[in-house]
């Protein structure tokens, strides 16, 4: 069975010369596989008639078609096709009361799709697009099975769904009030102090939702979720922008909450839904084009599996290479030349103050930054970067600085390729045209979509690249693996080590996954203090002082899996976790 998809939005038939439909080889035998119907904008290609050659695939000047070949078995599980020459998700995972459940995949492949067919949102239609979505067929497809009695629950009204959305950046802009005012229109649990103190958010109750960090914006999500009183409860990424401490207490709470209610959760942080999820069912496919929920499996497994590239069960491969976590020394060398320093600087707010101690850093080096939310972090970034003036004190601002803010604007009237036109301008001929960038980061599939129809991952790889092509003496990326998934956050990984060492430049990244720090950085600074009150900085230091204070004031430590090396949080109070106290090695034991 061959999958015909087509990005409309990537489709531009009054810009090209129809080369899908003058190239495609049944076409040019008299069979109508490609047309392009006069009541609609864009072509229509017929699967049934398509061999699956994959010329146009390579002909469209826009890489707006996607050919895949699928077995014709998947075509009896489909749930939902969203229009002819569209995206279709196949299978469902099952919600188990008492259980956290979780979807493990790349973005693209119907996670979020999966969410909304089991929140009510969207109505499945099984292939069937060009009526809707029917209840009844629904009931019928799923009759006597644990499904079946899921929707029969959804549809009737005795089961109730609470779904947290994984934009908790878009709140600020169709939420006005205080963070209090807020929750308070939710609250039907009447736990609303309760539940704002076990996230830690009674000091933001009364700020303005306009001037809350992201961290305090998903715990806002999280809350307003848990407090409404529900059968079912799905959380679409709920570690973005919370600190480690702060995942294990969301974590924690999402844990208490299945066992009672049925709790679904899609996260990339692989070491928090180790801890978190209770079952797993990896998705594979094509992004942008199928998605396959595969089989429900123990957690443990399923990443490992996940991470290898191959489902057993299923005997599918769905990377053509394994994810591999390297146990790496902490004792790294950064020998460069200093390029940038900053002497001690103070920066005071009403109700924060920062004091940042001196530092530098150094040629082809990434300094990593780690701490817990409302410390000063982007602050900090934002006063090297020359968009808040430190209050005492002064750095060193003769370079040149590329910026990736924390929140991304998707308000650019254009396509990405206007915007790094825009941008970039006398500098598009430097690093912008260069394959360790674009490619890797697959930017060339998105350049002539439009920003505004970005999704997260889209955006924030497109933010990443244009940081990384301008032509920049320091680079400043502030939270750059928020939205994306495990295995963009490797490449992203990858991606900034190899511009930083070929182009000898120093870079320093603010982030909040601990892999990912590890994995990139050669030097740590580690903010330290009281939330929103006050903080300071250490650093930078070396990644073994840096990694143990920052964990011994998190209260958790890592282990490496026996068989993948990548990493695992230890059970509070374990040998394990005991040991590693003991010997003041929180992560690299």
């Amino acid at each position: 069975m061959h999958v015909a998809v087509l990005r409309k939005d990537k489709c531009h038939p009054k810009k090209c010369n129809h080369e899908c439909q003058y190239f495609c080889p049944p076409v040019r035998n008299g069979i109508a596989t490609i047309e392009f119907p006069e009541d609609q904008e864009v072509p229509l290609i017929t699967e049934k008639l398509c061999i699956g050659c994959g010329i146009c695939v390579k002909r469209c000047p826009f890489g707006a078609i996607t050919i895949v070949n699928v077995p014709d078995e998947l075509n009896r599980d489909m749930v939902h096709q969203f229009s002819e020459n569209s995206f279709r998700l196949y299978s469902l995972p099952v919600l188990q009361r008492g259980k956290v459940v979780s979807i493990l995949g790349k973005n693209g492949l119907g996670k979020s799709t999966a969410l909304n067919i089991l929140s009510g949102v969207t109505v499945p239609n099984f292939g069937n697009f060009r009526d809707g979505g029917d209840r009844d067929a629904v009931l019928e497809k799923y009759a006597g099975t644990q499904m079946g009695r899921y929707f029969s629950d959804l549809y009737d009204g005795k089961n109730r769904v609470a779904l947290k959305s994984q934009y908790v950046d878009q709140i600020p802009r169709v939420a006005k009030g205080t963070v209090k005012d807020l929750l308070k229109k939710v609250n039907e649990k009447k736990d609303l102090d309760l539940v704002a103190e076990q996230l830690g958010i009674v000091p933001v109750l009364g700020r303005d939702i306009s001037e809350c960090s992201g961290g305090e914006l998903q715990k806002v999500a999280v809350a307003s979720t848990l407090l409404k009183d529900a059968d079912t409860y799905l959380f679409d990424e709920v570690s973005s922008y919370l600190d480690v401490g702060e995942r294990i207490r969301v974590a924690r709470l999402i844990q208490e909450l299945s066992r009672t209610k049925s709790v679904m959760v899609v996260e990339h942080d692989l070491a928090i839904l180790d801890w978190l999820a209770d079952e797993i069912a990896p998705i594979y496919g094509e992004p942008g084009a199928y998605g396959v929920v595969t089989k429900q499996r123990a957690s443990n497994r399923a990443i490992n599996s996940f991470l290898a590239g191959y489902l057993r069960e299923e005997n599918v491969r769905i990377r053509e290479y394994p994810i591999e976590f390297t146990n790496r020394t902490a004792n790294r060398s950064s020998a460069g030349a200093p390029a940038f320093s900053w002497d001690k600087m103070e920066k005071a707010y009403s109700s924060f103050s920062l004091s940042v101690n001196p530092g530098s850093v150094r040629k082809g080096e990434i300094v990593g930054c780690l701490g817990r939310n409302a410390l000063g972090k982007t602050t900090f970034m934002k006063i090297l970067a020359g968009i808040v003036k430190p209050d005492a004190g002064a750095l060193e601002n003769s370079l040149k600085i590329s910026y990736k803010p924390q929140y991304i604007s998707s308000e650019f009237e254009g396509t990405v390729r206007d915007l790094f036109f825009a941008t970039l301008k006398e500098n598009m001929d430097n690093q912008f045209s260069k394959a360790e960038i674009l490619h890797p980061l697959n930017i060339t599939e998105i350049m002539d979509t439009h920003v505004a129809d970005l999704s997260g991952g889209e955006l924030q790889r497109a933010s990443i690249a244009l940081s990384l092509a301008n032509d920049a003496d320091f680079y400043l990326l502030d939270e750059p693996s928020a939205h994306l998934d495990s295995e963009y956050r490797m490449v992203v990984g990858k991606v900034l080590r190899r511009v930083m060492e070929n182009h000898g430049k120093p870079a320093m990244v603010i982030d909040h996954d601990v892999y990912f720090i590890d994995l990139i950085s050669d030097r740590m600074m580690v903010f330290r203090g009281e939330p929103g009150i006050q903080a300071s900085t250490l650093g930078p230091t070396n990644m073994r002082e840096g990694m143990n204070v920052f964990l011994a004031d998190m209260g958790i430590t890592f282990r490496r899996d026996e068989k993948t090396d990548r990493p695992r949080i230890n059970k509070p109070d374990s040998s394990l976790d005991r040991s590693q106290r003991a010997s003041g090695e929180y992560y690299y034991s």
